[in-house]
């Protein structure tokens, strides 16, 4: 979890964001509905952003990251994102 000073989402923020990451695969949204039990009350701003930048890959492309077949590259390859990654994996 981050340590930092930054606001925690508000229950508004933070229904719109689980709205948001609804997808199309079952495997997906059951990954993501555990995150969402873990981790959804104390999500920040800036993960919240990052988790955003994974939820815009394809179905296929995300389920390979959840399932640590593949890492991430690229744009995607930042620090928050690799720690929303890594609670979504947990």
């Amino acid at each position: 979890m981050q340590h930092s000073e930054e606001e925690r989402l508000d229950a508004h923020q933070l229904g719109k964001l689980q709205w948001r990451c609804r997808r199309g695969m079952l495997e997906n949204d059951l990954l993501i509905e555990g995150f969402f039990t873990r981790h959804g009350a104390a999500l920040t701003a800036t993960q919240a952003q990052a988790l955003m930048q994974l939820m815009d890959l394809p179905d296929n492309e995300l389920l390979d990251l959840l399932l640590a077949r593949t890492e991430l590259t690229g744009p995607l390859d930042t620090p928050p994102v690799r720690q929303i990654l890594g609670m979504l994996r947990a």
